[in-house]
């Protein structure tokens, strides 16, 4: 079974969708991996202009990471994993937990269905990676310490009222309710999204040091595994110049 479904709408939508229904659609290694490249594909191309993201089935968008099979999660993240300028929507149907909720307050705009859940648990576990930060910056500081000190579960109202989702609706209608978001997008000026997510996302938003630690990990990563890190290797092995093309 694919752990990641990418539809391409003929209408400028892209529905990601993580799979895996069996596991509450938990975030493994390749999960994450997987993510990442579907979000980079997204925004790499020249017809698709709106994304949504979510989780199969209507029990869980996500249970977080997957302790069994630990993912780096930070790379499924938008704006830390990847370059995004496009607008991205989660489609929140049962469970949202743990690295599930970064992924999507991350997220420009939340469709949550009426069974939607959001917890995050790992003062309760005992480990973080500390991404969750970011939380206390996008809703009210008191109301996002409760969920990371006390652990404590919000619900679609609740999370609608502090405006952590934009639109709750009934179970199973939060996929078509985020897709119409995005085909509104898709219909507008590309230009005018780009620039006001970058203003936002750069010049309004606090970035924490868990997400600035991400964007260093993937700037190194991409450095890492480029065609020029490969004929360093190479021309250290073959006692010769290398010769690079910054790609």
């Amino acid at each position: 079974m694919q752990k990641v479904l990418v539809e391409n709408n003929a209408d400028g939508t892209t529905l990601i969708t993580i799979n895996r229904p069996e596991r509450r659609n938990a975030i493994c290694a390749e999960t994450a991996l997987l993510l990442q490249k579907a979000f980079q594909d997204f925004e790499r191309s020249d017809t698709q202009r709106a994304a949504v993201v979510t989780g199969a089935g209507n029990e869980a968008f996500s249970g977080g990471a997957d302790t069994g099979n630990f993912p780096e999660l930070w790379r499924c993240i938008p704006t830390v994993g990847f370059e995004t300028t496009k607008p991205i929507v989660s489609a929140v149907g049962g469970w949202c937990v743990g690295g599930a909720l970064v992924l999507s307050m991350m997220c420009d705009l939340t469709v949550a269905a009426e069974n939607a859940r959001f917890s995050y648990p790992e003062a309760r576990l005992g480990f973080t990676g500390g991404l969750i930060a970011g939380l206390a910056g996008r809703i009210p500081h008191k109301v996002a310490m409760e969920m990371m000190l006390l652990c404590r579960t919000l619900d679609p109202q609740r999370a609608f009222n502090i405006g952590l989702v934009n639109e709750v609706v009934p179970t199973g209608q939060q996929v078509p309710a985020a897709l119409k978001m995005a085909r509104e997008m898709a219909e507008f000026s590309p230009l005018v999204l780009k620039t006001l997510k970058r203003f936002v996302t750069e010049g309004v938003l606090a970035h924490g040091p868990s997400e600035q630690s991400g964007r260093a990990q993937r700037a190194l990563t991409e450095v890492k595994e480029s065609e020029d890190a490969s004929e360093a290797k190479s021309a250290v092995k073959e006692k010769r110049k290398a010769v690079f093309k910054g790609r």
